[in-house]
């Protein structure tokens, strides 16, 4: 996105510290927060936060051709530049910059947020709205304050659906990040136990969740799970949908293709599980609402593609690997075990690590986890980490715990027979992505 200086004026109310007098106002520039991806003749925008401060590379920027930078800091001009715009805080600066695109662009803004399920329901959302309209969406997880700039000010022009994964770790930043992206429909996945570190209970993390509304439009549409937890703390009066799997029938779950009827209709997508048809209603619901036809919500629906990490199919040395450990609770550890070892032949292994940011009672939820498994058999359970050494220590199943993703790699390499599919499942910092990369790399001399 460009802009010009009397743009940025206008937008801020800010202070041109200084400016030099050959300048030209209405010479059009870019904005970066990032001195390594920014370009000559780019505008340098340095963010603080509690661990670091972009206004130690100022001088950077303007080595590398920046054409003028923002400070919070009257004191920091260079005369280097051509121009220094003085903000109070950067930060806000940045988000009233991407309200203004997003109201420039005035494309329609779906916002969906949830303990899990939010980026493979925002990825759904993507592949079945680009059937039909220009559509632009959070890249990755992106999905905190920076996350939401990012994605604006790099939202084309033509644009017609924006798609916005929201998260958050505190009471407050759902309702920051819709302030500024004034949804037209927003989407609750789920309400877990992700986050209970930080929230402390169901309900905190309930009503966090929630707060997707508070800048909805008035005339927009709220969609959830058919959650008590959800219905207790929404406040919106506009229209509201809860979508439930006792909705659904006929459902057909085979490895890599679930088949399910929704409304007098048969809709099909590449992933197996419950989850996955719950995170399609949702994305059903939405298109139907900014009337996406059938045909293209079914084609949208059917080329679905998960992100890395997520039921992420790997075959090396005779073994099938699926990762899903881009981040674990107790319900997504759950139900993938359960949708696992319902599509997938033996013999399988399981490979749990530690589930994170579970507060208080993490042990019990790893115990819990460990009692669920005592409901299958014939599989082998193998468990990483300090926390998941609870899941081995509380299921019937045989098992054996390792410390680290190393030893559990060379555990697999030297006993686990070919054929074999196994499941990985974590959260992110156990980095479970290095046993498969072990076990592909392994020299045999």
């Amino acid at each position: 996105m460009h802009f010009n200086l009397d743009e940025i004026v206008n937008c801020l109310n800010c202070e041109i510290l200084y400016k030099k007098e050959s300048y030209k106002n209405d010479i059009l520039f870019e904005i970066s927060t990032d001195t390594r991806k920014l370009k000559p003749l780019d505008v340098y925008l340095p963010l603080r936060g509690e661990n670091f401060d972009g206004h130690n590379f100022i001088d950077k920027a303007l080595e590398n051709g920046a054409l003028g930078y923002f400070t919070q800091d009257k004191f920091k001009i260079n005369k280097k530049a051509d121009f220094v715009i003085y903000v109070k805080n950067s930060l806000i600066a940045y988000l009233e910059l991407a309200r203004y695109i997003r109201k420039k662009i005035n494309p329609f803004v779906i916002a969906i947020t949830g303990s899990c399920g939010k980026t493979t329901t925002k990825e759904m959302l993507s592949s079945v709205f680009q059937t039909q309209y220009k559509t632009h969406k959070t890249l990755l997880n992106h999905n905190n304050e920076i996350g939401l700039c990012e994605t604006l000010f790099t939202t084309p022009l033509d644009t017609e659906v924006l798609i916005v994964e929201m998260g958050m770790r505190n009471l407050g930043e759902i309702e920051l990040l819709s302030n500024y992206s004034n949804p037209d429909i927003g989407i609750i996945s789920s309400v877990g136990s992700a986050h209970l570190e930080r929230l402390g209970t169901i309900e905190n993390i309930a009503r966090a969740k929630c707060e997707i509304v508070t800048n909805l439009k008035k005339d927009g549409l709220f969609i959830g799970v058919d959650d008590e937890k959800i219905k207790k703390n929404i406040n919106y009066l506009g229209d509201k949908i809860f979508t439930s799997l006792n909705n659904v029938t006929n459902i057909e779950t085979q490895v890599d293709l679930t088949k399910f009827d929704y409304k007098g209709e048969t809709y099909k997508i590449t992933q197996p599980g419950e989850y996955n048809i719950s995170n399609a209603l949702l994305v059903i619901e939405a298109a139907l609402y900014k009337g996406v036809t059938i045909e293209n919500i079914k084609k949208g629906l059917l080329d679905y593609k998960p992100i890395e990490k997520r039921w992420e199919k790997t075959t090396t040395r005779g073994l099938t690997f699926i990762n899903d450990s881009y981040n674990a609770n107790p319900e997504s550890m759950s139900a993938v075990i359960k949708t696992f070892m319902s599509v997938y032949k033996k013999p399988q292994l399981l490979v749990l690590g530690d589930m994170g940011e579970l507060g208080k009672d993490k042990i019990l939820y790893h115990k819990q986890i460990g009692e669920f498994l005592s409901n299958f058999k014939d599989v082998k359970l193998l468990t990483v980490g300090v926390l998941a050494r609870h899941i081995a220590r509380n299921t019937t199943l045989e098992s054996l715990e390792f410390e680290n993703n190393e030893l559990c790699a060379q555990y697999i390499i030297k006993n686990v027979p070919c054929d074999t599919t196994i499941l990985l499942k974590a959260s992110r910092a156990m980095k479970f992505e290095q046993i498969i990369e072990m076990v592909e790399n392994y020299d045999n001399d």
